[in-house]
C-alpha cells in the first residue's frame, strides 16, 4: 500500500496571505517514490491521501511588528489612538521599540497628516506622544487584549475540534495547501497527512504531522508617493485608480524583482529565510506591483527561458529574463522583438575575433543578458497632439540600443528604455545612454584586450534619451521636493541608489525617455537609505528585491504634421 516517507514545509513560519504548500514524499507498493498528490478521485491500489490543517485556537499571542518571529511584550498606545493598524503597534521589548522609533514615528506623522487633511484636531490625538518614544503599554504573557480575542462567538466551528493533551485544535482546511488569514495571526498551525483506505474511508496507520511557528502578519511597507515634477509646488499622490486623472498621460514601472535562483541565504544572510522564500516574495512583490497600477510594467529577472542554441559550452541552462506588461484598456500590442545577447556575442566573436581567442572573448561577453522591444499603440487621447487622426505609438525597450535608431528613423515613435543596466552613473554604458557617446579616454575602455570596443567612435547613438529621474535634480522648492533632491546625486543627477545590499549601494536601474516626444509629469518617490538599513539592507521582510522600483508618469508632446 501507499506510505508517506517524509513531510516538510518550505518555511516553518506561516505568513498571512502566503500559501502553505507542503512537500510530501510518498512510496508506492512497488517501492518507487514520488511527490504527486493522490486524491480520493484517483486512488492508487485502493488508497489515497487525506490532508487536514488545524489551528491551536486557545493559545493566541501578539506578534512583534519589527521581529515577527518574536512574541510582543508591549504595545504603542499612540498607534491605538491614531487607529493605525493594530499589527504595527506591537513590539517584543522596550529596546525593540526604542530602536524602531525613528521609523515607527513616521506612521504617527502620516496618520497625523491624514487627520489634518480631514479637518480634525491634530493636537487632541497626537500632541501627547508624537515627539517621544515612551508611550507604550506592557503586555503580560497572560493578558488578552480586545484586538487579540475572537469575541464571544467561536471563530472556528465546534464540530471540527480536536483535543489533545489539554490543547484544543480547530480544523481550518482539508486540502494539501492552506493560505493563512488575518484571523490566524498568533496561532500555531498543524498539518496532517494520512493514507486512507478508499473503500472504508478509514485511516491506515499513523499520519504524519508538522507543527508550524505562530502565524505572522505580512509586513506592509509605507506606500511610496507619486511626486509631480511638472512645474508645480505640491506633491502628487497615487489616486484610487493608481495613476493621474489626466487622460493624456501614462505611467511606466521598471523593476528588477530579484530572481528566485539568486534569493539565497548565502547571498543575503541578513534577510530572514521566510522572507527569502518564493511563496512569500511572490505575494509581496505582486502586492507592491499591483499597487502601483502602472500602465506599462517592465520587469527584470522575471522569467526563466531555455537557451535556444548552444553558445560556447553547449550546456542546457535557464536564464532569467525580462517581461513587459501593459494595460489592454490603454494600449494595444503592435510588434515585439526579442534578443538574447549571448547570440549576439557569438556572432560578434565569429566575425571579429581570431579562433585562438574566441574562448576568452566568449567568457568576457556571454553574460546571459536579454533584451525586449515592444511597440504599443495608445488607446487614450492626447489633447496636445496637432494631428488628432494620427496613431499614437510608444516603443518600450528593455536594455537595447542597437537597431533603435533605425526604428526611430522609420517611424515617429516616442521611446522608453527601461531596465537594470548593471552600470553605475558615470560608467561608459551610462554615458552612452545618457549623452549618446563615450569619451575615447574613458577608463572603462582601457581594458579591451580583444579590441571589441574599438574604435570608440562607434560607441555613439543619435537618440535624444534623457534619464527620467534626473528631473528631481531640476525641480524647485516645495512640499516633498527638497527631500527627493537630497536623494539624488548632484554630480550625476541620478538617484543615490536603486540597489542596496549589505556589500553594495548604488544606482543600476534607469528609465530613459526620448525627450523630443515625451515629458515627465511625475516620479515615484525615492527611498532613503536609513529606512532600509533598519533591516540591514535589501531584500528585507518589507521589500522583496535588492532593487527598488522606479516609476514615471509621461505625457506625449504635441507633434507636428509630417
Amino acid at each position: 500500500m501507499l506510505s508517506v516517507l517524509r513531510v516538510h514545509l518550505p518555511s516553518d513560519i506561516p505568513i498571512v496571505g502566503c500559501e502553505l504548500s507542503p512537500y510530501v514524499l510518498v512510496r508506492r507498493p512497488d517501492q518507487t517514490v514520488f511527490t504527486d498528490d493522490v486524491p480520493e478521485s484517483s486512488p492508487i491500489e485502493g488508497h489515497f491521501l487525506r490532508y487536514k490543517y488545524r489551528i491551536q485556537s486557545d493559545k493566541k499571542v501578539a506578534i512583534c511588528s519589527v521581529h515577527p518571529s518574536e512574541q510582543a511584550t508591549l504595545q504603542c498606545l499612540g498607534c491605538v489612538k491614531a487607529k493605525i493598524p493594530v499589527a504595527k503597534s506591537y513590539h517584543c521589548s522596550p529596546k525593540c521599540f526604542s530602536d524602531a522609533w525613528q521609523h515607527h514615528r513616521v506612521l504617527h506623522e502620516r496618520a497625523a497628516s491624514a487627520v489634518n487633511e480631514n479637518g480634525n484636531e491634530e493636537e487632541e490625538i497626537f500632541g501627547r506622544f508624537n515627539n517621544n518614544a515612551t508611550s507604550n503599554a506592557s503586555l503580560s504573557s497572560s493578558q488578552s487584549l480586545p484586538s487579540l480575542a475572537n469575541g464571544a462567538t467561536p471563530l472556528y466551528p465546534a464540530a471540527a475540534t480536536q483535543r489533545s493533551g489539554g490543547e484544543t485544535w480547530f480544523e481550518v482546511g482539508r486540502s494539501k495547501t492552506y493560505t493563512p488569514t488575518a484571523d490566524d495571526i498568533g496561532h500555531v498551525l498543524k498539518f496532517e497527512c494520512v493514507v486512507v483506505d478508499a473503500e472504508t474511508k478509514s485511516p491506515i496507520g499513523h499520519g504524519s504531522t508538522i507543527l508550524t511557528s505562530r502565524v505572522i502578519p505580512a509586513p506592509s511597507p509605507s506606500p511610496r508617493r507619486l511626486i509631480s515634477v511638472s512645474n508645480v509646488d505640491v506633491a502628487g499622490h497615487l489616486d484610487v485608480d493608481g495613476r493621474s486623472s489626466s487622460t493624456g498621460t501614462f505611467t511606466v514601472l521598471s523593476y528588477n524583482i530579484l530572481s528566485d535562483s539568486y534569493a539565497t541565504s548565502e547571498l543575503y544572510g541578513y534577510c530572514p529565510s521566510w522572507a527569502l522564500s518564493w511563496p512569500y516574495r511572490r505575494q509581496n512583490l505582486l502586492r507592491e506591483i499591483v499597487g502601483y497600477r502602472a500602465d506599462i510594467v517592465c520587469l527584470q529577472e522575471a522569467l526563466y527561458k531555455k537557451k535556444t542554441a548552444e553558445v560556447f559550452n553547449g550546456s542546457i541552462m535557464t536564464i532569467d529574463g525580462c517581461a513587459t506588461f501593459f494595460r489592454r484598456d490603454r494600449f494595444s500590442h503592435v510588434k515585439k522583438y526579442e534578443v538574447e545577447f549571448n547570440k549576439a556575442a557569438q556572432s560578434l566573436t565569429d566575425a571579429l575575433v581570431p579562433s585562438a581567442q574566441k574562448k576568452t572573448a566568449l567568457n568576457r561577453l556571454v553574460k546571459d543578458n536579454v533584451a525586449l522591444i515592444v511597440v504599443l499603440e495608445a488607446k487614450f487621447s492626447n489633447h496636445g497632439v496637432d494631428n488628432p487622426g494620427k496613431r499614437q505609438l510608444v516603443c518600450v525597450v528593455h536594455t537595447l540600443l542597437k537597431g533603435l535608431e533605425k526604428i526611430a528613423a522609420s517611424a515617429d515613435i516616442p521611446m522608453l528604455v527601461c531596465g537594470d543596466f548593471n552600470s553605475v552613473p558615470g560608467s561608459a554604458p551610462h554615458a552612452l545612454l545618457a549623452i549618446g557617446k563615450v569619451d575615447p579616454m574613458h577608463p572603462d575602455l582601457a581594458v579591451d584586450p580583444l579590441g571589441i570596443l574599438r574604435p570608440a567612435t562607434k560607441l555613439t547613438h543619435s537618440l535624444p534619451l534623457v534619464s527620467a529621474y534626473s528631473s528631481f535634480a531640476r525641480i524647485g522648492v516645495g512640499l516633498g521636493y527638497e527631500q527627493q533632491k537630497r536623494r539624488v546625486d548632484p554630480a550625476t543627477n541620478e538617484p543615490l541608489f536603486t540597489n542596496c545590499t549589505r556589500d553594495f549601494i548604488g544606482t543600476l536601474d534607469y528609465i530613459f525617455y526620448s525627450a523630443d516626444s515625451l515629458t515627465v509629469e511625475s516620479l515615484l518617490e525615492l527611498l532613503d537609505e536609513d529606512s532600509l538599513r533598519k533591516d540591514t539592507a535589501l531584500p528585507s521582510p518589507e521589500w522583496s528585491s535588492d532593487h527598488i522600483a522606479l516609476l514615471a508618469e509621461f505625457r506625449c508632446k504635441p507633434r507636428t504634421r509630417r
